[in-house]
């Protein structure tokens, strides 16, 4: 509405200058209506009343505020912000410590809210009513004063051009043809005269509510704005302490009613003490994070009180002025006398209404900027809370890390010294690798079992994860588990080692290789060619628990195999003499690599602690059908000469039997 004054107020000029013109041409005879206008009777007024100038006399309605809405609505603003950060602070209290913090925050914060709403009602009244003053001073024109007059000179002159046409009209009734003609155009004008009479009335009234309207809303909108931002926030009509109280713990304490049951802590039982280091990592950060947040609340209470130590200066400067000219006055009544005695009073009076104008506004605004010295102070001593807390955690973390860092290295000293007694003392390759990986894989879980839980601390939490995490494990990875199981079967005491010598199904071959989950042969001929064939194959651990395919190992150090040979003997021949002969070439032809054989003979029977205790020599054996009689000669070979000591064999058996002969492996 400020902004439509100066339009409202140049229409509002055009009209009553139309308005005087239409009552000087109607009143033309007239000298004093002709002479006296609604600008000049709303000017002359206070001269014929006879009062004193304005600026001699100053009146509190007339005096100058010295805060206006333009300070007074963002100030007012920032204290509600800044209200809002207790949900800041209750978020940030976690601690019985930050919980009696936040409850005495809260409470002051509840009672600078309600000084600063009641500094600003009196503040928007002070204002309200200094402004129509000053409107009035500053368009006089559109004043309700000049449009009252402008209306009862209308109203007059209505009444006036009224009576003329009355007037007329009755001659016209009595007027001859001759005169007739005449009063027909005077009353005609008349007419006309009245309704420009009626259209200025309409006008008047309409600029007389647009002023009225505009006086109202300029009156009362400060207000109605400071009270809908107090409907929105309850704090705004907390009670309030006594005039001129400081802000201590006891008046804290007063205010602790006008806290709802809602803000109460939450009653949880506390949570036991974490000793994690993932936990105590967490709780420095987060220690860190609350002493930010106490920071910035702290710089947004500072800034707070910055602003109202801003509105404040203005006021104690026209107190002073106020006090100062109060005291001459006073000076000054001991001298005068009469009719100046009584002018010296009435503005003593004046100067005091205005002294409590302006004292509801600073003595709010003075507890206000106690308090929040107070809530400062809280602030601070939070922050060293916060700050020793801090240093607790911080310690207790490197506490942890260095018995976490001690703990591995007694880890890694034994794991070290493990493997120097293994390299010392165990000469066999092959075990001395098997135990260094036992050693390595017994010394990694530990190690990753010490950081787990010193990162966790909670042993439950982490035997629940763990069997979660082996059932999806177990499932997801059955194969590669059984090969690493079977790794262990392969390594025991009847396991293989490189070297061996192996079955696998159909294929034989001599280990190379012997990893966690797979096995790897050079593959061998037959018993024509026992030989390596020039390829490598691969087999999972788990074939030892799969029973179709099945592992043969030949004992370490014995290459010792069994062939036979089968002769058909003629039928006329003496079987007894032929198979004492048949014997006797046998051992005859063996007889280069009779001691290889019975040395491997006594491995075989040492490694398997087997009851058989016979000698690994050739046998003979006869088989009569009716197709006639078959000699069966066995014979041990040494798979290293199986092709020289099969020849030799053939040779020596084919000079008893030449013809119908068959061979086959034992």
């Amino acid at each position: 509405m400020p902004r439509y004054r100066p339009r409202l107020a140049a229409f509002a000029s055009i009209v009553l200058c139309a308005i005087a013109a239409g009552a000087v041409a109607a009143q033309a005879p007239e000298p004093p209506a002709q002479a006296t206008s609604p600008a000049a009777l709303s000017s002359n007024a206070p001269e014929k009343a006879g009062a004193p100038p304005a600026q001699d006399a100053p009146t509190p309605s007339t005096a100058l505020a010295p805060i206006n809405a333009d300070k007074l609505i963002p100030a007012l603003d920032e204290t509600v912000d800044w209200y809002r950060t207790l949900g800041i602070q209750e978020q940030a209290a976690t601690e019985p410590s930050d919980w009696s913090f936040y409850y005495e925050n809260r409470q002051i914060a509840i009672q600078v809210v309600a000084l600063a709403f009641q500094a600003a009602r009196a503040a928007a009244d002070l204002i309200d009513r200094q402004q129509p003053a000053a409107e009035a001073a500053a368009d006089a024109p559109v004043s309700s004063q000049t449009l009252a007059a402008a209306r009862e000179k209308l109203e007059a002159q209505d009444k006036q051009v009224q009576g003329e046409l009355d007037s007329e009209l009755v001659l016209l009734s009595r007027a001859s043809a001759k005169t007739r003609r005449e009063a027909q155009e005077k009353i005609a004008a008349l007419r006309a005269e009245l309704a420009l009479i009626d259209t200025k009335k309409d006008i008047l009234a309409g600029i007389t509510s647009m002023v009225k309207g505009h006086d109202a809303t300029g009156a009362h909108a400060l207000r109605a704005r400071i009270e809908a931002m107090a409907v929105a926030l309850p704090a705004a009509n907390a009670a309030l302490p006594a005039a001129g109280a400081a802000a201590s713990s006891s008046t804290a304490g007063a205010a602790s009613a006008s806290i709802p049951a809602s803000a109460a802590a939450p009653a949880t039982r506390p949570a036991s003490p974490r000793s994690g280091l993932w936990d105590l990592g967490a709780n420095v950060f987060k220690l860190s994070d609350k002493g930010g947040t106490v920071a910035s609340l702290d710089e947004r209470t500072r800034a707070l009180q910055k602003t109202l130590t801003q509105i404040r200066a203005p006021l104690i400067d026209q107190m002073k002025a106020l006090s100062a000219r109060s005291d001459a006055l006073i000076a000054q009544a001991g001298t005068a006398g009469g009719a100046a005695l009584e002018s010296e009073q009435s503005q003593v009076k004046e100067l005091a209404a205005q002294f409590r104008q302006i004292a509801a506004i600073l003595l709010p605004t003075d507890q206000e900027i106690t308090f929040l010295n107070q809530y400062r102070r809280n602030l601070a001593s939070w922050h060293i809370v916060i700050e020793n807390q801090s240093r607790n955690a911080l310690k207790a973390l490197a506490i942890r890390l260095g018995v976490l860092l001690g703990i591995l290295a007694v880890a890694f000293a034994l794991a070290e010294l493990a493997r120097r007694a293994v390299l010392g003392h165990v000469k066999d390759l092959q075990r001395r690798h098997q135990l260094m990986l036992i050693s390595r894989i017994v010394h990694w879980s530990l190690v990753a079992g010490i950081v787990g839980f010193a990162f966790v601390g909670e042993f439950g939490s982490v035997a629940t994860f763990a069997g979660l995490l082996t059932a999806g494990v177990a499932l997801a990875m059955q194969s590669v588990l059984v090969s690493i199981v079977g790794y262990f079967f392969l390594i025991g005491k009847h396991g293989i080692r490189i070297g061996d010598r192996v079955q696998i199904g159909p294929v034989t071959g001599e280990v190379i290789d012997l990893g966690l989950l797979r096995m790897y042969l050079v593959e061998l001929g037959g018993p024509g060619s026992p030989g390596p064939t020039g390829r490598v194959v691969a087999f999972a651990n788990s074939v030892v628990f799969q029973v179709t395919s099945g592992l043969f190992k030949q004992i370490p150090g014995v290459d010792l195999v069994w062939h036979e040979i089968t002769l058909n003997v003629p039928k006329d021949a003496d079987h007894a003499a032929l198979k004492t002969q048949l014997l006797a070439a046998a051992l005859e032809a063996l007889q280069d690599y009779r001691e290889e054989i019975e040395r491997q003979s006594r491995e075989l029977q040492r490694a398997t602690a087997s009851s058989y205790r016979g000698d690994a020599v050739p046998t003979v054996r006869l088989k009569f059908s009716a197709d006639g009689v078959a000699a069966q000669v066995r014979y041990p070979v040494h798979l290293q000469h199986a092709a020289e000591i099969d020849e030799r064999v053939w040779h020596a058996l084919l000079k008893i039997v030449p013809t119908g002969s068959t061979t086959s492996d034992a």
